[in-house]
């Protein structure tokens, strides 16, 4: 993968407190309902433009209203915010955090212009999800961009505004996860416990999605989306072979697809794969979801209740592991992540932390990484319309 930096030799020590050039850290997430007259305005955000009629995303929102129309995705990103404040104090890192949503309130536009008023020129962008694609990175460059020409139409100084780099392969997210797999197989029944299969589990994305995803050196078959993916299962499932001491099998498989039928989407789905592992006489399975940061609906509904109920169906027993949430090793990730780039902006050579075959990502989003459906401006890429 490309990087913005040359290539240079050893890294120059460990990384200091210093975050400079950056005076400020986003936390950049999707935003979700808050309370039952929130589903439907949410959905329409999250939908706009795509003509859908009230009444189908009434429909839609019966996942929230199971859950009296909140949604945890806030909820959790107000613990991570607070974590990530808490370990920046605890290690001297003087880096005020921010918190901005794609859908719901605090709204990114919002946001950003609240740290223009506070003075902030130089911002630094951590996303709520781990791998590349359009949805999980591109995307989120758009509404960026469309939040600073919005600030730009009122006058304001804009900020030059860039984002970390993909972390599903840092040790702060993969151990997290391993442990939580290990966890969740403490609570199969002791008979079936050792022949229990992995299904880590992830966002399906439409296939042409996917196969574009990243830079496009990395596009085909899945691109980058899926070898991430696919790097992050294998090094959790090796963590988990060393805690416990069994090798097992395991898969990576899909879940919370919500496009037309006619549009091939990445599979195969969780609740086919449990069927599948039930057929070939599995004893049990452990729900890994390795695509999420935290356990947000798409978590409690389409795991611990649909394809829960699936499994119970099937006589299957199952567990499902945690997320990493604002685990302490997570944070710590995250203070790394944000000192690494600093050193690099300022022209240092910082050691780049990463586990697995792919090795660090890159840190700037080069021309041509995860293509918009339409072409829009993004911002934090080599192609951003900002400086």
């Amino acid at each position: 993968m490309s990087d913005a930096f040359p290539a240079a030799g050893p890294a120059d020590g460990p990384l200091s407190a210093d975050a400079r050039p950056y005076d400020a850290l986003l936390l950049l997430s999707f935003g979700g309902p808050e309370g039952p007259d929130d589903v439907v305005p949410f959905l329409e955000n999250v939908t706009r433009g795509r003509g859908i009629p009230r009444e189908r995303l009434a429909e839609v929102g019966e996942h929230y209203f199971q859950f009296g129309g909140v949604s945890p995705i806030n909820d959790q990103c107000r613990r991570l915010l607070e974590a990530v404040r808490e370990e920046f104090s605890a290690t001297a890192v003087d880096l005020p955090v921010y918190w901005g949503n794609r859908n719901w309130k605090p709204y990114l536009t919002d946001t950003l212009r609240e740290m223009v008023h506070d003075g902030r020129r130089r911002v630094l962008t951590l996303v709520t999800s781990a791998y590349a694609s359009y949805s999980g990175c591109r995307q989120y460059r758009e509404n960026l961009a469309e939040a600073l020409e919005a600030l730009g139409t009122e006058g304001l100084e804009l900020p030059r505004v860039d984002k970390l780099r993909h972390y599903f392969n840092h040790p702060g997210f993969i151990e997290p996860v391993a442990d939580g797999v290990v966890a969740a197989l403490a609570q199969l029944p002791p008979g079936v416990r050792d022949g229990a299969r992995l299904a880590f589990t992830t966002h399906s994305i439409p296939v042409s999605a996917a196969d574009t995803s990243g830079p496009p050196p990395s596009h085909g078959d899945g691109g980058a989306y899926v070898a991430q993916h696919l790097d992050a299962a294998r090094l959790v499932a090796e963590a988990v072979r060393e805690r416990t001491g069994v090798d097992r099998e395991w898969e990576l498989v899909y879940q919370s697809r919500s496009g037309p039928p006619q549009i091939p989407w990445l599979e195969p789905d969780i609740c086919d794969h449990l069927e599948s592992l039930r057929d070939k006489g599995a004893p049990a399975a452990v729900m890994v979801p390795v695509g999420f940061v935290s356990d947000h609906m798409e978590v409690l509904y389409d795991l611990d209740t649909e394809a829960a109920a699936k499994a119970a169906g099937l006589g299957l027993p199952v567990a499902r592991s945690a997320t990493v949430g604002t685990d302490p090793r997570f944070t710590a990730a995250i203070r790394e992540l944000v000192l690494e780039r600093a050193a690099l902006e300022r022209g240092a050579r910082p050691e780049r932390c990463a586990m697995g075959m792919l090795g660090p990502s890159h840190d700037v989003c080069p021309v041509g990484c995860c293509p918009a459906r339409a072409p829009k401006p993004a911002a934090a890429g080599a192609d951003s319309p900002f400086p």
